[in-house]
């Protein structure tokens, strides 16, 4: 059994160990290595990380050569987004409320209890009044189905939209009669297609489609809302699309051309029934277009709920 002079002895030379590893006064060594070791391990590891650095700057370079800037290097179904567009719909809930698709709001003299929703589509309506000096030559004043030129997009004229959805008019808000923005999600280079004969036959298209399409009205993205379910369906009332039901195949494709801004449709809903939620789908319909409810593919899905009207 070891007495106290052998285990003071043992923390002594230990010590006296971890010291010299720190410096060697004998060998003149710090942690190991002498002043002329770490001197050529550092100049090693400097060259050693700016070979690094140097390597992957160029890979980097190169790399970037192969982008543009304005042009995603997958498009349509080669990209993460796809080829099938979503619809999106304003105004949107506000941002403590951004997982929420309910619009719900109160009659009242009093803006407070209907004003947020107007002035959200008043705030995204406000650059479509001036897209003609933002987008410069980019914007077209496209006559009857005329495509724009490569690189521009078509005018969306906001002052075709009825009155009934209009800024001075609350966009319905103030009324129970509220109306929503809807529009195609943006996908580079994406091309709407007509329906064809045949696809016309399918019963799943909806009356309205059809019948635009035996009027000559084939170059529209046809847009339908109306309640999910049986109950929606009967408390969702008289539905009408401003400027038509529908949006013209001549504003795409969208290129990212400067200044371009989304056409949409406006819903209005005359006459919801009010303390009653309602759900509410709205689907666009062209040939390349497929509804998925699970994915929210060609569709979207908001509810209204008006108290007090």
């Amino acid at each position: 059994m070891a007495n106290k002079s052998d285990k003071y002895s043992e923390k002594t030379n230990g010590g006296q160990s971890f010291g010299q590893f720190i410096w060697n006064p004998s060998t003149k060594e710090f942690l190991g290595r002498t002043g002329g070791s770490w001197f050529k391990i550092t100049v090693f590891y400097i060259i050693f990380y700016l070979c690094l650095a140097a390597f992957w700057a160029l890979m980097l370079l190169i790399f970037y050569q192969t982008l543009d800037e304005r042009v995603p290097k997958f498009q349509l179904s080669d990209s993460r987004i796809g080829a099938n567009p979503g619809l999106g719909f304003r105004p949107r809930p506000r941002d403590e409320n951004i997982d929420s698709t309910l619009i719900w709001f109160k009659n009242g003299k009093e803006s407070s209890e209907w004003g947020y929703w107007s002035k959200s589509l008043e705030d995204f309506l406000r650059p479509y009044s001036q897209s003609n000096l933002d987008a410069g030559s980019h914007v077209e004043q496209c006559a009857g189905n005329k495509a724009p030129e490569a690189g521009k997009f078509c005018y969306f004229d906001i002052k075709l939209i009825d009155n009934n959805c209009t800024v001075e008019r609350n966009f319905g808000y103030d009324r129970g009669q509220p109306c929503v923005l809807i529009k195609l999600n943006r996908i580079f280079n994406w091309k709407p297609e007509p329906y064809n004969s045949e696809d016309l036959l399918d019963k799943n298209i909806p009356e309205v489609v059809k019948k635009g399409y035996g009027e000559g009205k084939n170059e529209v993205v046809y847009i339908t809302c109306e309640g999910e379910n049986a109950a929606d369906k009967e408390n969702i009332g008289h539905i009408s699309y401003y400027p038509q039901q529908g949006i013209d195949f001549k504003y795409f494709p969208f290129t990212n051309q400067p200044g371009y801004l989304s056409p949409f449709v406006f819903v209005h809903f005359s006459r919801p029934q009010s303390g009653v939620l309602i759900n509410v789908e709205c689907k666009a319909w062209a040939r390349n277009i497929k509804h998925n409810r699970m994915d929210r593919e060609g569709s979207v899905h908001f509810e209204i709920l008006m108290d007090g009207f």
